[in-house]
């Protein structure tokens, strides 16, 4: 990756802070430091099982009533499977579909080898637009959508819209963790961040509970990568003033880091 330095050393001199998951964020760190960088982390997410498991059960008995198995995220296929494998094996008949990239990556990892997803875009509008998921084919088909306690009901209702049953099993929870603001507030009071990347937008809410109204003042002048427009909107809304629209995954979201302060 050449951006008028060498990619050793493209990000030379640059923190950039990554706010993913605690367990989600060591691939992206080790690529900014590979590129010269220092990354922070700092999670504005966790990701933890469900206290109660009594649904997951539920939907393993009645897995084979389904022709459609929708995966939000990688969280989403690894806390279902690993609920709904330990009950009974997957039915031949259920399609695995998702979205992105690390999505198909640990649906293969766990066997699956025919996978619904869009080969561009990673969002639910790009799922929307398969053929697979058009009214024609999900007219009459029950699809079952695995994700974490709320978010987006947009894939949902358009199916439901379209002729399809819909039923939404939550397979994990997300809560704002509890981390201490001083370690991302001193350094940048120190002047020593150049960027900070978002990667949703609960996420950058949590932000901005942990830190406060002066903790964003402070901010707020930072470049914020956010990896989808929408995530984009709520930074703004947020008061960040810098926010650059980020490529998906880790290549999308360092090829963008490196661009800007190439």
């Amino acid at each position: 990756m050449e951006t008028g330095k060498r990619a050793s050393d493209a990000l030379h001199g640059r923190t950039i802070v990554v706010t993913r998951p605690e367990g989600q964020a060591a691939s992206l760190c080790r690529a900014i430091e590979k590129h010269g960088g220092t990354a922070l982390r700092f999670p504005v997410l966790e990701i933890g099982p469900l206290d109660d498991r009594t649904g997951m059960a539920h939907v393993a008995r009645r897995l084979d009533d389904f022709d459609i198995a929708f995966f939000v995220s990688p969280n989403a296929v690894n806390f279902a499977l690993d609920g709904l494998l330990a009950a009974r094996n997957w039915p031949a008949s259920v399609t695995a579909a998702t979205v992105g990239k690390g999505s198909e990556r640990a649906l293969s990892a766990r066997g699956f080898d025919k996978i619904i997803a869009p080969e561009a875009g990673f969002d639910t509008e790009s799922v929307l637009a398969l053929p697979a998921f058009s009214p024609a084919e999900v007219c009459g088909r029950r699809i079952l959508v695995l994700r974490g306690d709320g978010g987006r009901d947009l894939l949902g209702e358009t199916l439901v819209a379209r002729g399809a049953e819909v039923e939404y099993l939550s397979c994990y929870r997300r809560f704002c963790p509890d981390i201490e603001p001083a370690r991302l507030l001193d350094p940048v009071k120190r002047s020593e961040v150049d960027g900070l990347l978002l990667t949703s937008s609960e996420g950058a809410r949590n932000l901005a509970d942990i830190v406060g109204a002066e903790g964003m003042e402070q901010l707020s002048d930072v470049p914020v990568f956010a990896s989808h427009p929408r995530i984009a909107a709520q930074c703004r809304e947020l008061g960040f003033a810098r926010v650059i629209e980020a490529g998906a995954g880790d290549d999308g979201a360092l090829r963008t880091i490196i661009s800007y302060f190439g």
